[in-house]
């Protein structure tokens, strides 16, 4: 049986069309949650998204964490920029 994802095919890339990366830039970010870059750094600076990380010279936010600020959002909520701070602190508290 031939493997798909050979050289030809495009490689590891080409054996998962689907895949998603963990790791997101600014930009990939900020539409991942549905915001644009000047929304998205709002929320980063007042806690309601998650800090991004460093490697190297490169800005990365982790997809999960993103996930788990945007399902903290609570658009019925007039105090969820509050709320969502509280989560994100006590989350970095639980790691």
């Amino acid at each position: 049986m031939a493997r798909s994802g050979t050289a030809k095919s495009g490689g590891i890339v080409g054996s998962f069309p689907q895949l998603c990366p963990r790791g997101l830039s600014r930009d990939q970010a900020s539409a991942y949650v549905g915001v644009g870059v000047t929304k998205f750094n709002e929320m980063v600076e007042d806690g309601r998204m998650p800090q991004p990380k460093h490697v190297d010279s490169r800005v990365i936010w982790d997809r999960y964490q993103l996930d788990q600020s945007f399902e903290a959002l609570d658009a019925d909520d007039t105090d969820d920029t509050a709320k969502a701070k509280q989560a994100w602190e006590d989350r970095l508290k639980d790691q």
